[in-house]
């Protein structure tokens, strides 16, 4: 699609490339080595893609991950996402997911991950539950 930033994937910062996807280096990124996975197809919503893309997708991410890991031994977690809407802070309008590499210390309270897209949502204590199956519908 024309002036798409993701249809145009031959560029310096291609890191690798599959059938259906390529991944790339976010050019805002969160951390080091925060990579995109993007499908070759012009697809807006995660929600829209094929089997075949988010399969193809799911290999590059862990590659990516294995990757990501032999180049940083500090890398002890991930966070992995993707912003489907206007309203989930989607501002490219071609499917991408981000693989964002976190180290021990990163933020002083990592609890809560990506909860923190809604900052007040981040933290949270534990609620006691009941067992599965137990006193609800089945």
């Amino acid at each position: 699609m024309e002036d798409c930033l993701f249809c145009d994937f031959d560029n310096d910062e291609l890191l690798e490339e599959g059938k259906y996807c390529y991944a790339r280096r976010d050019g805002y990124p969160v951390s080091e080595h925060h990579t995109l996975i993007i499908p070759k197809r012009h697809v807006a919503s995660y929600f829209d893609l094929e089997e075949p893309e988010l399969l193809d997708m799911h290999q590059m991410l862990v590659k990516m991950k294995a990757r990501i890991e032999g180049w940083d031994a500090t890398v002890s977690g991930f966070n992995v996402g993707v912003n489907a809407g206007k309203d989930a802070g989607q501002s490219i309008f071609h499917v991408h997911m981000h693989l964002m590499p976190r180290r021990k210390g990163d933020i002083d309270n990592p609890q809560g991950g990506v909860r923190g897209v809604i900052p007040s949502k981040r933290t949270y204590v534990r609620k006691t539950r009941a067992p599965l199956n137990q006193g609800g519908p089945d």
